[in-house]
């Protein structure tokens, strides 16, 4: 099944790199799906595509250096004309997301929103009637007083989990921890939202609410697109 959701995942990242044109500049986000973009990236950048990427992450950086694919930052650009990204859940009635599995959030949200366009890769499984069916909202916390923003979150029903890989606090490119909240399904994510802004030590989280314009959705009948 994995091999299959893979394969779907591909089809929408080939898509997705046949929308850039030269001159662009362009955030690259980061998680698997993004890796699967950036291949698809480099391949037209060997083709002579002409753009220059803004990364989300180190290791989407490192992989598009590999790829010879030109990188920027906002000391160069401040505006993007594009982002292509992944997501955990599509909202399919607001394209509404929640993202942030890789651990990324918050670059991933500076990024989009200097971009004038956010379009969204995904497969079929990952749309959903309402945000958080399946998926917790990661938030990223500051490291000084995590307990304590953890504290809050839990009274604001979020049932905080902090995240651990390999056995070791997950820390993101920002020197980061991520407590992933488990709220689920969110019948008012623009107040969820408002609530998650205003607590002290959270620096960000994984709902990006009305920023995609478009989503490119593999499924076994090829791929699709929202609206």
């Amino acid at each position: 099944m994995s091999e299959s959701i893979n394969d779907l995942k591909q089809e929408a990242a080939v898509a997705a790199a046949q929308l850039l044109e030269n001159g662009m500049v362009v955030g690259l986000g980061s998680g698997t799906t993004a890796t699967l973009l950036v291949t698809a990236i480099g391949e037209r950048v060997k083709q002579g595509l002409k753009i220059v990427g803004v990364p989300t992450s180190e290791k989407t950086a490192a992989q598009a250096k590999s790829l010879n694919i030109p990188l920027a930052t906002f000391a160069d650009y401040t505006q993007l004309d594009l982002t292509i990204d992944g997501a955990d859940e599509v909202e399919v009635s607001t394209l509404n997301l929640i993202k942030g599995g890789g651990g990324n959030q918050l670059r991933e949200k500076i990024v989009a929103y200097a971009s004038n366009s956010l379009v969204i890769i995904v497969d079929e499984t990952k749309l959903v009637e309402k945000l958080g069916s399946h998926f917790k909202v990661p938030v990223e916390v500051a490291q000084f007083g995590w307990q304590s923003t953890e504290r809050v979150l839990t009274k604001v029903g979020g049932n905080p989990t902090l995240r651990v890989r390999e056995g070791k606090t997950f820390v993101t490119d920002g020197g980061n921890y991520i407590l992933d909240c488990a709220f689920g399904p969110i019948d008012d994510p623009l107040a969820l939202q408002r609530e998650l802004d205003s607590i002290v030590g959270v620096m960000e989280h994984g709902l990006f609410l009305g920023m995609a314009k478009k989503v490119l959705i593999g499924s076994a009948q090829g791929v699709k697109t929202l609206p």
